[in-house]
């Protein structure tokens, strides 16, 4: 028996005996039974934990200053930019061909955590399931995902479990607004001419005009983010992304609220963000590379830059062009006068390997962040 189907039906029995990654217990963290394990990333918050883990993390958060950002997917193995199903408009069966090819078997969840700590980082943010939907865990609900490739892996577990055991805060992506696969995402009729790639012949993937039922897919993705936060634990924060498409039109019909009451309600210490906000209910801020206004923020902020001066996800036409340690280190003084933390996107390689270019410069500035300290690093 398959180990998903074993699980599925020890759910069905009422067993319930999946354990969290890097977990004692297998009750989410807050939960009855459990309020008295804090979060490895949060053991110097404990007083306000005990009393608001949501505060405790937003404390956490704004003291936090610098997290990795990883873009990892199918698109790395073209090494043509994350968005390169939808640039070269390559139909969905032909862009699923690359799972064959996903192997991940550099991909170093030891390794990754070690370097981050030694960058002077606090915090790593993992792609999940970018605008692709290629998932990085073992998802029940599609096959399309690392488990289900040659890697035979699950890597949000692996990260997982190294994060929970060095004290690092572990992030997940999740693309929310924008699916290039599922049938039923948000399309370009309705939605605007971003949600999905402008193919020449119409992809017979897609739903259309009275079959598409955008309520498939909301519920599709409340799933898997509920799955998400039931298989690892803790948590530190559910990072959305694809608000383009969402604000072209009516918001209120994504159900995002309801979203992020349920992310809250399962791990109460998770803050929740989607990029510059889509609703004014989000516990940070996330936009990308600057903010448009540096006053009236309500919310911690956090500024996502990258290593290639070009494109998140790996671009072999970058090799040898990324940012250096002095342009890291102006970036973090940029992020510190909104203040806002600054995460710091590497795009490992098709092998899942850190890219050595990234890694040398990571490791440069962590040794200027431990020499120097944060107040005479950020000081004009």
């Amino acid at each position: 028996m398959k180990r998903r189907d074993f699980i599925e039906l020890s759910l069905l029995a009422g067993a319930g005996t999946m354990l969290f990654t890097g977990c004692k217990s297998a009750l989410p963290f807050g939960l009855s039974g459990n309020e008295n394990q804090i979060p490895s990333y949060l053991t110097d918050y404990k007083e306000l934990y005990a009393k608001n883990p949501r505060e405790a993390a937003t404390q956490w958060f704004k003291d936090a200053k610098y997290g990795m950002f990883i873009h990892y997917g199918l698109y790395s193995i073209l090494g043509r930019h994350e968005w390169v199903q939808n640039n070269e408009k390559i139909h969905v069966a032909d862009y699923a061909k690359l799972k064959d090819q996903f192997t991940a078997e550099k991909f170093d969840a030891d390794f990754i955590t070690d370097l981050a700590l030694q960058a002077g980082m606090k915090y790593i943010n993992l792609t999940t399931r970018h605008h692709d939907s290629f998932c990085l865990w073992d998802t029940k609900y599609t096959d399309f995902n690392s488990v289900n490739s040659p890697a035979k892996r699950d890597l949000v577990a692996e990260l997982s479990e190294q994060c929970n055991k060095k004290g690092l805060a572990f992030f997940l992506y999740y693309s929310h607004g924008r699916d290039w696969r599922h049938p039923h995402a948000p399309n370009n009729d309705k939605w605007g001419s971003s949600a999905r790639p402008k193919f020449d012949t119409p992809e017979p993937y897609y739903k259309y005009g009275a079959e598409h039922d955008l309520n498939i897919y909301l519920e599709f993705m409340s799933n898997q983010v509920n799955e998400l936060l039931t298989n690892y634990a803790p948590i530190a924060g559910i990072w959305l992304d694809g608000i383009g498409v969402p604000m072209t039109g009516d918001r209120s019909l994504f159900k995002c609220q309801e979203l992020y009451d349920m992310i809250h309600a399962k791990q109460p210490q998770v803050l929740v963000s989607y990029k510059q906000g889509l609703l004014g209910t989000e516990d940070f801020l996330a936009p990308e590379r600057k903010f448009s206004s540096k006053e009236n923020i309500k919310v911690p902020l956090e500024i996502c830059d990258h290593l290639q001066r070009k494109g998140w996800g790996y671009t072999k036409t970058e090799d040898g062009n990324h940012k250096t340690k002095e342009e890291v280190i102006a970036m973090l003084k940029k992020a510190n006068e909104y203040p806002a933390n600054l995460l710091l996107n590497t795009g490992p390689l098709p092998s899942g390997e850190m890219h050595p270019e990234d890694v040398k410069v990571l490791r440069e500035v962590g040794k200027e962040i431990k020499s120097r300290g944060w107040k005479n690093l950020l000081k004009a």
